[in-house]
């Protein structure tokens, strides 16, 4: 789920940064640059682990901030395909699943992914809202907001980014996890909990 990734790259420090020593102001400027970013491939930046290298400090013609080669590893948050993961409901609808992890919440699980067989209960205010429930030996077991939720890992994908998004379109996300329940042992843990339970 997290990684090390050590990455070089050119970068500029503002001079209003220079006050402070540079091993500090250079931490400070790479937070800003990729903590909660999104790199293609490489997932989700969480923190700078450590700064390896600090080279140059050049100033190039025409620019008064001084430009360093730096050499440092973040740690990210890349899910790999077939890791089970615990998370939070954050909402669902009739697509299926969209669930949260606290620090990432781009992870969707559809409808075709849900236990077999399922039905949907919409609410009487907003149709495409509602709850989804498993249907299993003769009991319906609901998905609920308070639910601890164990999913597969599907896809990790990356899109692209679009030059231009419709203004019902959901936000872009950079990153997206696609999940699924439709195993053994997956689901709200309260379902595997209480069926331990009766089995006693």
């Amino acid at each position: 789920m997290f990684y090390l990734s050590r990455i070089e790259h050119k970068l500029p420090l503002p001079p209003t940064r220079l006050v402070l020593p540079i091993q500090e102001a250079i931490q400070m400027e790479l937070e800003k640059l990729f903590l909660d970013k999104v790199i293609a491939n490489l997932g989700l930046c969480i923190s700078v682990y450590d700064i390896r290298s600090i080279d140059g400090g050049f100033i190039f013609a025409g620019d008064g901030a001084p430009t360093f080669t730096v050499v440092f590893t973040l740690i990210m948050f890349r899910p790999f395909v077939g890791e089970i993961i615990t998370a939070k409901l954050l909402s669902s609808d009739d697509d299926g699943l969209r669930l949260t992890l606290g620090f990432f919440d781009d992870i969707y699980v559809p409808a075709h992914h849900l236990p077999y067989p399922n039905h949907f209960v919409a609410e009487q205010v907003n149709s495409k809202k509602g709850v989804w429930f498993w249907d299993f030996k003769d009991q319906s077991y609901p998905i609920e907001d308070t639910d601890v939720i164990k999913f597969r890992v599907q896809n990790v994908s990356y899109p692209p980014i679009p030059v231009e998004q419709p203004k019902e379109s959901k936000p872009f996300a950079p990153m997206l996890v696609t999940g699924s329940l439709d195993h053994d042992g997956l689901g709200p843990v309260s379902w595997w909990f209480a069926e331990e339970v009766e089995d006693e």
